[in-house]
Parts: C-alpha cells; sequence; structure tokens
C-alpha cells in the first residue's frame, strides 16, 4: 500500500495510489453518483453512506456527521485541529494500520478533508467487503449458534489483542458473509490504546447494550450467548499482548 498526499484547493486528499492513479474532490460528492445505493448497516446515518463503484473497484463512501446534541446544530461540521486530527485522516491511518497486521477491516482508499476558516467537513472511502451483512440483520433471520457467538467473541480479542479501542461497538458494527467470516466496520474515533485496560471491559459493554437493545421482536438473546462470546474472548488471551 502506497500513500500519496494532494492538496487541491480547500481539499486535501490522502490515499492510496495502489488503487487510484488519481484521486479529485468530485469523487466525494454524493451528486456524482445519482444511481448509488444506500450502504446498510454502515456508520453515518442519514444516507450518508453509498457504495460506489470506481474503475471497475467497488468503493464504500461515507460523509462523516456529527451525532448527539451538537449534531443538531452542526452536522457536518467540525473544529480545525490540524490535518492529523481530522477524523478522516486519524480514520484512514488506523485502518492503513489494521490491514498491515490483517485485522479483518476495511481496507482505506481514501480520506478527504475541505477546509473553510476554522471548520472543515471530511469522507472517506473505503473498499467494499463482499457479501457481508449486520451482526443485526443476521440474527434477525434466526438465532446464531453457541460457535457463532464464539467467533464474535474471538473477533473482538483479536482486536483487542492488537489494542485496538473501537467507539462504538455494536451488533451494527460487526458485519458477517455468508461463509460466516466476521468483521469490524467504522472506526471512526477508534484508536490505538497503549496497554490493556478499563477500554476493553468499555468495548464488551457497548456491545452487551447493543445486543439486548436489539433483541426481542424476533432477535433472540439471552445470557448463554452472552457467555459463549466471554468465554471465547477470554480464552483467546486478548489481555496479552
Amino acid at each position: 500500500m502506497a500513500r500519496r498526499l494532494e492538496r487541491l484547493g480547500e481539499s486535501v486528499i490522502l490515499y492510496d495510489d495502489s488503487l487510484a492513479s488519481h484521486i479529485g474532490p468530485a469523487l466525494f460528492d454524493p451528486a456524482n453518483w445519482p444511481d448509488a445505493e444506500v450502504a446498510p448497516g454502515y456508520a453515518g446515518g442519514r444516507g450518508s453512506t453509498l457504495f460506489i463503484e470506481h474503475a471497475g473497484q467497488q468503493w464504500v463512501l461515507r460523509h462523516y456527521h456529527r451525532g448527539g446534541f451538537m449534531g443538531r446544530w452542526l452536522d457536518d461540521e467540525f473544529p480545525w485541529l490540524g490535518l492529523a486530527h481530522s477524523r478522516a485522516f486519524r480514520e484512514w491511518e488506523l485502518l492503513h494500520w489494521m490491514q498491515e497486521r490483517s485485522l479483518p477491516s476495511p481496507r482505506p482508499v481514501a480520506a478527504h478533508v475541505r477546509r473553510r476558516g476554522l471548520i472543515y467537513r471530511a469522507d472517506l472511502v473505503t473498499v467494499r467487503i463482499p457479501d457481508v451483512r449486520p451482526l443485526s440483520t443476521r440474527l434477525a433471520a434466526g438465532p446464531l449458534p453457541p460457535a457463532g457467538w464464539a467467533a464474535v467473541g474471538e473477533l473482538i480479542a483479536r482486536f483487542h489483542a492488537e489494542g485496538v479501542f473501537h467507539a462504538d461497538l455494536t451488533a451494527h458494527n460487526i458485519q458477517i458473509d455468508s461463509q460466516g467470516r466476521l468483521y469490524l466496520l467504522d472506526f471512526d474515533r477508534g484508536r490505538r490504546m497503549p496497554r490493556p485496560g478499563r477500554w476493553q471491559r468499555r468495548n464488551l459493554d457497548r456491545l452487551q447494550r447493543s445486543l439486548r437493545k436489539i433483541s426481542g421482536g424476533g432477535i433472540e438473546f439471552a445470557e448463554e450467548h452472552w457467555q459463549a462470546l466471554l468465554d471465547a474472548y477470554r480464552d483467546s488471551n486478548a489481555g496479552d499482548r
């Protein structure tokens, strides 16, 4: 993976030039993708994540939005603290680092930051992982066997063993393909941690809350499922780094 940085007017773009010889700001404008499919289960919400095809490659385009109370007022505007601190560049770098360690996560294509004065807006393009759906969607289709819950625990343990903190570990950001292979998506605000600690427990607690929230209404999630996940997580020695 070779990286290239380009400055074009208000835009700064960091991209992998082994995937594209040139990337300009037009790539990140949804108006240029009128037939693109809105990507289900990806981060961003409000139709801000699209499946696009570029030069025969399947990519995912995501525009960054604020969440919570501030999102009502600023939506997609963030305070400028420098390129290295922009959400798009930080996520691109983390994804790049994880790819080097063969962690099952999206391959980064390009990060885009458009600055105006003291604020910026941002986008991220990643390679689309084929044939996946959110764990939440998989659970709606039927119960997950014990081995499936164990696989989820092992997945989380792999990332934790490398010191990767996921800022929003939910049943939507864990994705599963038709062969049962698992992936983690949406590393916005994720980061590498220097040592094991409470952050690992916080990740697990966040996932448990997510699973409890979607349980019922045809989705089965019981204590025995969570225990199978935890047992596999602990057996993987996630705390040993």
